[in-house]
């Protein structure tokens, strides 16, 4: 049974423990945090403390998930809701993804390629196919079309 964190040290030491494997959000963090059995008050004061020192940091978080997915494969819109979901306020979402510095028409680009090998579709059910895939991945309808159709996506 995992030992609660029952004292700010400990609740210091294990979510240092979680920022050194990967960058988090301070809400996934309190979340984490409050499953291992911590209290409100604690992690509040604790993150706080990080948040002053530089080791809890919302936008290198941001930085590193946007790039973490970028490079998988997913576009802004599946990002940006991921993000979401996560708890991170929409306004800095929205200034990261703007800043990120991805060209998301290579993006969709490559990730297409990779999954058709850079077959424009022969059918309308193919069409269908490949924009259902990279819609879902997070890329526009506009951008996707103009792909599919074979015309520059920056058009």
């Amino acid at each position: 049974m995992p030992a609660v964190l029952d004292t700010p040290v400990a609740v210091r030491r294990t979510a240092m423990d979680l920022l050194a494997r990967r960058e988090h959000g301070r809400v996934e963090l309190t979340r984490k945090l409050r499953q291992r059995g911590a209290s409100d008050e604690m992690i509040g004061v604790e993150l706080d403390r990080l948040a002053e020192e530089g080791l809890l940091s919302e936008a290198r978080y941001l930085e590193s998930f946007i790039g973490y997915r970028a490079r998988s494969g997913y576009g802004p819109a599946r990002i940006r809701e991921e993000l979401n979901k996560r708890g991170l306020a929409r306004p800095d979402v929205e200034q990261a993804l703007r800043e990120c510095g991805f060209d998301w028409a290579v993006q969709l680009t490559d990730t297409w390629q990779r999954k058709f090998a850079g077959c424009l579709p022969a059918d309308m059910r193919e069409r269908a196919r490949q924009t259902r895939f990279l819609v879902y991945r997070g890329y526009s309808m506009d951008m996707v079309g103009r792909l599919l159709s074979g015309r520059d996506i920056d058009d």
